[in-house]
């Protein structure tokens, strides 16, 4: 085993070495086949992608490609790549992984767990729909990740006390199974339904008892490990929808607002409370059907699980609430910290959400147009973690000439900070804006929007409906950052062609790309879940198809409902007009023969 284990290492190997070599050479010809400037950029984000896709290079490495090759490759400048990777965006990310840092550190979001468990009960199908409502509100401000380590070892002794340990149950569905089948072999055989009806061969009768409680057994245990599975796929799931409804939540949304910034510098429709209005609703329904998907699948919805009542079930249940208790119990009464935690975190939330919400005047009139951001937002309330106190100051200590200089430590420090915001996810970022930059100035997006001409004749709704769908099947292989990042420079000069509002285009393909629910592989939360040992592929598989059909039709439905009154999708927008994306001079089809052209470089 461990010599196949090796072999497999060093295949692997072999294979990014393959990939990091032989791609560069294969793409060599898009040099000569197109024009200079952009066959040059294509060329270098086809390496990227390929890079990105196989993970040859660690994803952050990938990213930071365009700092040398677009100057090399004559496309941009150095002064003009590097600043891409730290746009106001960045900083807005960052904000939101420091504030998760502060909630981590002391212990707030594990509260928040239990007292949501505790709240929602411990019958099965309850307590899934719990883990799911507190799992989606964790990873709208943490990470995906983050949320789906968090929450899976919490899960695991609430179903430990329910129904005992996993492996416990498998060996006793394996052991019930092969007393049943020995049973026919005996001298008395099972009863048929005539002999039931009839009461008929009474010796045989006799012996049903014993058999019947093996078959219970088995089903019992069958059941439980059933609810157990539906518990460890909702965690990954949730986490997943989740992360979309923030523009923190998740890195592909503030991809979005950084392509935007560069593509259309003049669209403001998109911000932290204008986003909120439109993905809040779409995670909510999501999650609601996400859980009668996952409650049906794996029993959770049967009447015997939410209504009747069992003695050994009973038991269980008091048993799990008693957990959750203890858990909770051992956190001790509500820290100062906590409290100072929770304050910062609302008022960061409530700040984000008032600035500049779009139905009705945010608190950013109160300065001069431009000049302040969510990024100003997120930022001033995280430097205040810095230097505020996480234990209740004393009067005391202002006389006391022999305490020390501070009178407690801050709620979050720059060494914690340092080793729990993954740095990695801003270079990605960064590398993202750079790659649009590139093809801006290049003019590569012109040259994609002008091969995309057949799809001009495409009605915008069914539009819609393929780009999620060719999205979310991209991302089942792909990470969802990357996806998003080789998709979205195609859809606004696609919707340029075709055109409609931008974004009627490249909001579904960013939620798209999280709605990845189908591979082990898909996302880190997926992978986190499958690698407990207790989930298959084809478990995941049958659960995950499904999820995505219902997420690519949410999606459609919220585009052309109400996310047509939130950001006037109905309309193509002057802004799209005036700064299309690297265009000096766009031609408009007027009719079959005639064109105009328009000059909007100034």
């Amino acid at each position: 085993m461990d010599l196949l284990l090796q072999f497999a290492k060093k295949v692997w190997s072999v294979r990014r070495l393959l990939v990091l070599f032989v791609t560069p050479l294969v793409l060599l010809p898009l040099l000569f086949t197109l024009p200079s400037r952009e066959g040059k950029c294509l060329y270098i984000i086809l390496i990227m992608a390929m890079y990105w896709c196989t993970e040859a290079l660690p994803l952050a490495v990938t990213a930071m490609l365009p700092i040398f090759l677009f100057p090399f490759f004559g496309i941009l400048p150095s002064s003009k790549v590097c600043p891409q990777y730290f746009l106001d965006t960045n900083f807005l990310f960052l904000s939101g992984l420091v504030m998760a840092s502060a909630i981590e550190e002391w212990n707030l979001h594990r509260r928040i767990a239990l007292k949501v468990l505790m709240i929602v009960g411990v019958k099965p199908a309850w307590l899934i729909l719990g883990i799911m409502l507190t799992t989606a509100f964790l990873s709208m401000w943490l990470s995906n990740t983050a949320t789906t380590a968090m929450m899976l070892p919490i899960a695991s002794a609430i179903l430990k006390s329910l129904f005992g340990d996993l492996e416990t149950l498998k060996e006793k569905c394996k052991r019930t199974e092969t007393n049943t089948h020995i049973v026919p072999m005996k001298l008395h055989s099972l009863p048929t339904e005539a002999q039931f009806l009839n009461l008929e061969e009474r010796v045989d009768f006799q012996e049903m008892p014993d058999t019947q409680s093996s078959l219970e057994i088995r089903q019992e245990a069958e059941y439980q490990k059933n609810v157990w599975k539906g518990f460890l796929i909702a965690i990954p799931y949730s986490a997943s929808i989740g992360g979309t409804a923030t523009l923190t939540g998740t890195s592909p949304n503030l991809i979005l607002v950084g392509q935007l910034s560069s593509f259309f510098p003049k669209c403001d429709m998109i911000n932290f409370g204008s986003w909120f209005i439109f993905a809040f609703p779409l995670m909510v329904i999501f999650l609601f059907l996400g859980w009668i998907w996952i409650s049906f699948l794996y029993g959770g919805l049967s009447p015997s699980v939410c209504f009747k009542k069992k003695n050994v079930r009973m038991e269980a249940e008091e048993r799990a609430r008693a957990v959750i208790k203890e858990d909770y119990e051992k956190l001790g009464p509500v820290k100062f910290a906590e409290g100072a935690i929770g304050v910062f975190f609302v008022l960061f939330a409530l700040l984000l959400f008032t600035r500049d919400p779009k139905f009705f005047p945010g608190w950013a009139k109160l300065f001069k147009s431009g000049f302040v951001t969510d990024a100003v937002t997120g930022i001033t309330i995280i430097t205040i973690l810095f230097f505020f106190p996480s234990q209740k100051p004393s009067i005391k200590w202002w006389f006391d000439m022999k305490a020390p200089n501070f009178a407690t430590k801050p709620l979050l420090s720059w060494k914690k900070a340092q080793e729990t915001v993954p740095w990695n996810i801003i270079i990605l970022l960064g590398g993202g804006f750079a790659m649009a930059k590139g093809c801006e100035e290049s003019g590569l997006s012109l040259w994609i929007g002008s091969r995309l001409q057949p799809l001009e004749s495409v009605p915008p709704g069914v539009a819609v409906l393929l780009i999620t769908l060719v999205i979310a099947s991209f991302t089942e292989f792909a990470s969802n950052t990357a996806t998003i990042i080789i998709f979205l420079p195609v859809l606004a000069e696609l919707a340029v062609r075709l055109k409609v509002n931008p974004l009627y285009l490249m909001i579904p393909g960013t939620v798209g790309c999280s709605y990845a629910f189908m591979l082990p592989v898909s996302t880190p939360p997926n992978s986190i879940a499958f690698a407990s040992g207790h989930l298959t592929v084809k478990d995941m598989v049958r659960t995950g198809i499904v999820m995505n059909i219902i997420g690519v039709l949410l999606l459609s439905l919220a585009m052309n409902t109400w996310a047509q009154f939130i950001f006037d999708l109905s309309t193509f927008p002057t802004w799209a007009i005036t700064t299309t994306p690297n265009v000096s001079a766009l031609e408009l089809n007027v009719s079959n023969s005639a064109r105009v052209t328009f000059n909007v470089s100034g």
